[in-house]
C-alpha cells in the first residue's frame, strides 16, 4: 500500500482522537523521517568537509594526538549516522507499505508518543523491554 501525499495543516500533530496510522499520521511521520534523514546527511557532509579542510601539519605530538582523537570520534559518529540512515530508510519503507507504527514482534500499535520520540521504532514498549532484557542476560552470561 503506497501512501498518498496528504496536505497537512500547518503545525499538525497526530492525535489519539484520529484513527491510528491514518493517512495524516503516515504523512506526518514520513515528513518527520525525511527531515531527520536530511539533517543527518547535512551533519555528515559537514564532518567530511571539516576533516578535509583540516590542516594536517600539526605542531607537537600532544596536539597531533588530540586531533587524531577528535577525528576518530567524528568518524565513529559518522558510522552511527550511516547505521541510523539505514534504519530511517527502513522506517520510510514501512510508511510506504503500511506497516509503519506497528510492532514487528507482536503486531500491536507502537503508539504515537513513542513514535514521536523515536520515529524509527520497530517494537512496542513491552517488546522493546523484553529485547533489552534478553540482551542484558546474554551479556551477563558471558
Amino acid at each position: 500500500m503506497a501512501s498518498k501525499i496528504v496536505d497537512l495543516p500547518k503545525g499538525y500533530k497526530p492525535s489519539e482522537k484520529e484513527e491510528y496510522m491514518c493517512q495524516e499520521h503516515l504523512e506526518y511521520f514520513r515528513r518527520k523521517l525525511l527531515q531527520w534523514r536530511e539533517d543527518l546527511i547535512q551533519e555528515s557532509q559537514e564532518t567530511i568537509n571539516n576533516l578535509r579542510g583540516e590542516v594536517r601539519d600539526v605542531g607537537d605530538e600532544a596536539e597531533r594526538a588530540s586531533r587524531e582523537t577528535e577525528n576518530s570520534l567524528e568518524l565513529r559518529t559518522r558510522d552511527r549516522y550511516r547505521k541510523l540512515l539505514n534504519k530511517i530508510d527502513q522506517a520510510l519503507a514501512r510508511v510506504d507499505d503500511g506497516s509503519y507504527g506497528y510492532c514487528e514482534e507482536t503486531g500491536e500499535e507502537i503508539g504515537l508518543a513513542r513514535l514521536e520520540a523515536r520515529p524509527n521504532a520497530t517494537l512496542c514498549l513491552d517488546a522493546q523491554e523484553r529485547w533489552e532484557l534478553k540482551q542484558k542476560q546474554m551479556r551477563d552470561s558471558r
